[in-house]
């Protein structure tokens, strides 16, 4: 093999390391409570159709992918052109003031997640939207499915005894 072939090969091990350990760092990192995020609903949702080319979730901090290590922790994953997300995510942006100040919300778009929610995708992500992985003070998770959780819109009360259970 040539120096060259050597260096190069070197080098990508070296990356796939680094990449890891920043990996390892952000599923570790305890953050003292929530961040501010001002979770809104994106404008031009459907909630009938697949139709809305927008994430259904606007608002402050949404690259960040850290567990709170005082506080429980709600992640959110979903993409746009769905109408399943565009439902849960209407639930969640509509409890998220009554809980914004006693639980962490991280909200992951699985088309453009930031290099600290790919670790928590491999994590609590199983590859059907809109999943929920809800994470208490000590690191124990309470609750991990896709699907909504409410079957008919507006209606955030599982959502929100979900969330109870977590404080």
């Amino acid at each position: 093999m040539s120096p060259m072939k050597t260096n190069i090969k070197a080098l990508a091990v070296s990356v796939s390391i680094v990449v890891s350990l920043i990996f390892a760092i952000a599923l570790a990192a305890e953050v003292p409570g929530p961040p501010a995020t001002d979770l809104k609903l994106a404008p031009d949702l459907s909630f009938s159709d697949d139709s809305s080319p927008n994430f259904p979730i606007a608002g402050k901090n949404l690259s960040d992918g850290s567990i709170a290590g005082d506080h429980a922790t709600v992640i959110f994953f979903g993409t746009a052109n769905c109408w399943n997300t565009a439902r849960e995510a209407e639930r969640l942006v509509q409890v998220y003031p009554q809980y914004k100040d006693k639980i962490r919300f991280v909200v992951v778009d699985l088309r453009k997640p930031s290099l600290a929610q790919q670790a928590l995708i491999g994590r609590y992500y199983h590859g059907s939207i809109p999943t929920i992985a809800v994470i208490d003070r000590d690191g124990k998770v309470l609750y991990d499915r896709a699907g909504e959780t409410a079957s008919e819109r507006g209606d955030a009360s599982n959502l929100q005894k979900l969330l109870d259970s977590a404080r």
